[in-house]
């Protein structure tokens, strides 16, 4: 049997309404992604929670010891979960996440969290590229709306395209519910 990790990017509390950077459907997301981790911790997957640190006065949100930057209750870490800080958008860049995995020896990475275009896309497709089978939890994921050349990207169709890249070529895209009935269908024939 596969040894599975969930990573739970970002759910932080500047991505929510009283926060620096709203997203579109945060807390639904977030939702989602707190059933996914109820199933993760239930069958004793690797939980990993990785959260954004912005350097220095001026950044835009999570800023470093903030309200902000703190994870949303909803998603909690649990004592003794791993929780990797990062300071870029990649969280396989500059921390131990990759040596987390590897030192668990997992082979199946489960994906929630924000933003879908940006934080999401990096640890998916670094991960993919890493040799990990990888699932994205799609409406456990957020983003916001773009602007790219004078054209209006609604957060809906951002989300929409990131996904639908995904699952061309870099991972399964599955809905919570899909991803729960899967695991129970795993869980039933083991």
């Amino acid at each position: 049997m596969n040894k599975r990790a969930l990573i739970v990017v970002d759910i932080q509390n500047d991505y929510f309404a009283n926060g620096k950077w709203p997203l579109a459907g945060a807390e639904a997301a977030a939702d989602n992604a707190a059933r996914i981790i109820a199933a993760a911790r239930d069958a004793g997957d690797l939980v990993v929670h990785v959260t954004h640190e912005s350097a220095g006065e001026n950044a835009a949100f999570f800023l470093a010891g903030s309200e902000g930057a703190q994870i949303h209750p909803k998603v909690l870490n649990r004592p003794g979960e791993t929780v990797i800080v990062k300071n870029h958008v990649n969280a396989f860049r500059e921390t131990d996440l990759k040596a987390t995995l590897d030192r668990n020896g997992i082979e199946d990475i489960t994906v929630v969290g924000s933003m879908s275009h940006m934080c999401v896309d990096a640890v998916t497709r670094a991960a993919s590229d890493f040799g990990y089978q990888v699932t994205v939890i799609h409406d456990a994921c957020a983003t916001r709306d773009l602007e790219f050349n004078g054209a209006l990207l609604p957060a809906a169709q951002v989300h929409a395209a990131f996904m639908a890249a995904f699952a061309f070529a870099y991972a399964s895209v599955l809905s919570t519910d899909e991803a729960l009935a899967v695991r129970g269908e795993l869980r039933a024939s083991a």
